[in-house]
């Protein structure tokens, strides 16, 4: 009785599997008639297609920029012209540096000077402080 009723239920499942197998296919065919998978594919071959060539256009205009910074002769230029201004202008910067006081700062003026600030800070806050 046990096996009859096993294999009942059995047959029951595979008809149900059966059922859902069949609208699972109506589903499928209605999807390939909406997409048309010929079309599909032509369009994505046309992308690839068109991405192909937007990649080739981008290295371009990549090698084209790269070009157009890396000019040495923009530099040299840009010195040169820089200099005329600089001289028409009257700056003469290797006579000014020649000048310029050569050697190191003492540091005995800068403790002088910082510790005559710290005096005065702290004279100012003793007067806050008493009032």
């Amino acid at each position: 009785m046990r096996g009859i009723a096993t294999h009942t239920q059995a047959m029951h499942a595979q008809s149900s599997v059966a059922v859902g197998l069949k609208g699972a296919s109506k589903a499928m065919e209605a999807m390939n008639k909406q997409m048309a998978p010929a079309k599909q594919m032509k369009v994505i071959r046309e992308f690839q297609k068109q991405s192909a060539q937007m990649d080739m256009t981008t290295e371009m205009m990549s090698d084209a920029i790269d070009d157009a910074l890396d000019n040495d002769e923009a530099e040299e230029e840009t010195e040169e012209l820089t200099n005329q201004v600089l001289d028409e202008i009257g700056v003469d910067v290797a006579s000014q540096l020649s000048v310029a006081p050569k050697g190191k700062i003492t540091g005995k003026n800068r403790e002088d000077a910082s510790s005559s600030g710290i005096d005065e800070l702290e004279k100012r806050l003793a007067a806050m402080r008493n009032p």
